[in-house]
C-alpha cells in the first residue's frame, strides 16, 4: 500500500490507541514516515469524546511519549492528520455513512482498518464494514490479540473476519514481533556463521524465553480473570518467540517463508496432556507483597472476589521433537507482579567437553547468550576469560555487551509504529498467519482442559518476587535453575 492512506483507528479512544498506537504515529510522522496526505481517523462511541479527542490525544502523547520527544509544533502539524468520528461500531446507521463520506471513493487511496476493540465485535465490524462498500482492493484489516478464548472460538472469529477479507489482508498483530531486537534475533542466527552452527541440541543446553510484568490488573479485572496468563500471553508471544529462536532458516526472508518454518515448530511441540501437564506445567497466582518500596495487594484483592484459580503466573518445559531440538527444553515463564519488568531471551550452551585448566584457576562457567528485548534492548555473550589483573591462571566471566541504544544514537524502538507502517506497505512478514493461532490453540488448548478436569489449583507467590516455588523446582529437578534478570 502506497502513501498515503487512510488509517481507521476503531477503539480510538481506548487504553491501547492512546497508550500506544497514538504515540507510534505520532513518532512516524515525525520522522517524516507518514507522506503528506496521510488521514488518521480515530473511531468514538461518543460524540462527545470525538468532540474532545485532539485535546485527549494531546494529553496521552505528553503522557507516554520518552522525555524529550513531545514537541507543540510537532504535535500541531501531528493533530492535522487526525480527523476523529463517532460512531455505534454494531449499528450501521447515519453516522457510518458520514465515515464512508470522509473516506470517499478514491480506490487509489489505502485503507487500513485497525480494530483496537474486543474481539467479539471483530465480527460485527467487519460486516457494517462491507454492508457500506468500505472494503475495496486496497483495504487491509489489522486485529488485536486474543483471537478467541480457546481453538474453536479462534476459529469462529477468524472465519467471521475471512467472511469479508482475503487472508492476504488480514494482519494479525504480536507487538513482540515488531521488536527490533526480535528482528536482529534472526539476524544473528541466519547471517553469522558464527551462530549458525551453535545453534542446536549439539551445543546447547537449554533455552529460557522469561516475559515478566511488574504490574497487576490495570483495570482488566473482568477480562483477565476470564483469560489468564497462559491465553493473554503463552499462547501469543512466548510461542511466538520461541518460533523464531526454534525455526528453520527459509529460503528467504519473506512472510510466506518464515510462517511455514514457524508453523513446522508448533506443529513440532511435544503435546502436554493429561499428567505430563503436572509434570511440565506451573501455574501460580500472586498474592500481597512489597514492589520495590510499594506494598501491593493480592490478586484476590484487586479481583475483589473471595476466591479465583486464574492463574497469573506460568511456567512451562517444553520439548520439540525434532532433529535439530532433540532432548533440549524450552523454559517458558511469563507473570504478574514480578519482581522486575522484562522481557529475556537465554540461550544457555554445554559445559566445555574437556577441562584443561587444573582446578586452582576457578570454575568454568558455560557460555551463556542473553537477548534482552525490554525495557533496554541489548545482546550480551557470556564467555570466559583470563583474569586480567592477576599474573597467575585466573579464570572468570567476561561479557560481550551490545546495548543498541548505545550503539546507535538515533535507536528508538518502537513496534506498534513499525507493525502498522509495514501493514500499510502490505508486508505481513512479522504478522500471524490463521493457520500459525490454530496451531498454537492446539498445544494450548488440552493444557486448560486438564485444569478444568482436575480443579487445578494455582502456587501462590509473593508479589514482587520471581514466582512460586514450584518454577524453581520445575528446574531443579533438571539440575538447572532459572535466569533472573538483573
Amino acid at each position: 500500500m502506497a502513501n498515503p492512506f487512510d488509517l481507521v483507528l476503531f477503539g480510538g479512544g481506548g487504553d491501547l490507541a492512546l497508550r500506544k498506537l497514538i504515540p507510534a504515529l505520532y513518532r512516524a510522522h515525525m520522522e517524516g514516515s507518514l507522506e503528506e496526505g496521510c488521514r488518521i481517523l480515530p473511531v468514538c462511541r461518543r460524540q462527545e469524546d470525538a468532540n474532545q479527542y485532539l485535546d485527549t490525544a494531546q494529553d496521552a502523547l505528553k503522557k507516554h511519549l520518552r522525555d524529550g520527544e513531545y514537541s507543540e509544533s510537532v504535535w500541531k502539524a501531528f493533530s492535522q492528520l487526525l480527523r476523529p468520528v463517532a460512531l455505534d461500531i454494531a449499528v450501521p446507521d447515519e453516522q457510518w455513512d458520514q465515515l464512508a463520506d470522509i473516506l470517499g471513493a478514491d480506490e487509489e487511496r489505502g485503507r487500513l482498518f485497525y480494530l483496537a476493540i474486543p474481539p467479539a465485535v471483530f465480527g460485527p465490524c467487519c460486516e457494517n464494514l462491507s454492508l457500506k462498500g468500505l472494503i475495496n482492493e486496497r483495504s487491509r484489516v489489522v486485529v488485536e490479540k486474543p483471537l478467541g478464548y480457546n481453538a474453536q472460538t479462534s476459529d469462529e472469529i477468524n472465519s467471521k473476519i475471512a467472511s469479508y477479507f482475503p487472508e492476504k489482508d488480514i494482519f494479525r498483530i504480536d507487538h513482540y514481533l515488531g521488536k527490533e531486537t526480535v528482528q536482529n534475533l534472526l539476524a544473528l542466527r541466519f547471517s553469522n556463521v558464527l551462530f549458525e552452527h551453535l545453534w542446536d541440541a549439539s551445543t546447547i543446553d537449554h533455552i529460557q524465553i522469561t516475559i515478566a510484568e511488574t504490574v497487576g490488573l490495570e483495570g482488566r479485572a473482568g477480562f483477565y480473570d476470564e483469560t489468564g496468563a497462559l491465553r493473554d500471553m503463552v499462547q501469543n508471544h512466548l510461542l511466538q518467540l520461541l518460533c523464531l529462536i526454534a525455526m528453520e532458516s527459509p529460503n528467504r526472508m519473506c512472510a510466506k517463508n518464515i510462517r511455514a518454518e514457524k508453523i513446522k515448530v508448533l506443529e513440532a511441540l511435544r503435546p502436554l496432556v493429561g499428567e505430563s501437564v503436572d509434570k511440565n506445567v506451573v501455574r501460580g497466582q500472586y498474592v500481597a507483597g512489597g514492589l520495590g518500596t510499594q506494598l501491593v495487594p493480592g490478586y484476590l484483592e484487586e479481583l475483589e472476589a473471595a476466591g479465583s484459580n486464574t492463574e497469573t503466573f506460568v511456567a512451562i518445559r517444553a520439548h520439540i521433537d525434532n532433529w535439530r531440538w532433540a532432548g533440549v527444553p524450552f523454559y517458558l515463564r511469563t507473570g504478574k507482579r514480578m519482581e522486575k519488568r522484562c522481557a529475556e531471551i537465554v540461550i544457555q550452551y554445554k559445559k566445555v567437553s574437556h577441562r584443561v585448566y587444573d582446578e586452582s584457576a576457578g570454575q568454568i562457567i558455560p557460555n551463556r547468550l542473553v537477548i534482552r528485548l525490554q525495557p533496554e534492548e541489548s545482546i550480551k555473550l557470556v564467555l570466559m576469560a583470563k583474569k586480567m589483573d592477576s599474573l597467575t591462571t585466573e579464570l572468570q566471566p567476561a561479557e560481550l555487551n551490545l546495548t543498541l541504544s548505545d550503539t546507535y544514537d538515533s535507536f528508538r524502538s518502537d513496534a506498534y509504529k513499525r507493525l502498522m507502517l509495514d501493514a500499510a506497505a502490505n508486508n505481513s512478514a512479522l504478522f500471524i498467519h490463521r493457520d500459525e493461532v490454530a496451531a498454537a490453540w492446539a498445544w494450548v488448548d488440552p493444557v486448560i482442559d486438564y485444569w478444568r478436569e482436575t480443579n487445578n489449583q494455582p502456587h501462590l507467590y509473593r508479589a514482587g518476587s520471581w514466582g512460586p516455588q514450584a518454577a524453581n523446582e520445575l528446574l531443579d529437578r533438571d539440575g538447572r535453575h532459572w535466569f533472573n534478570p538483573q
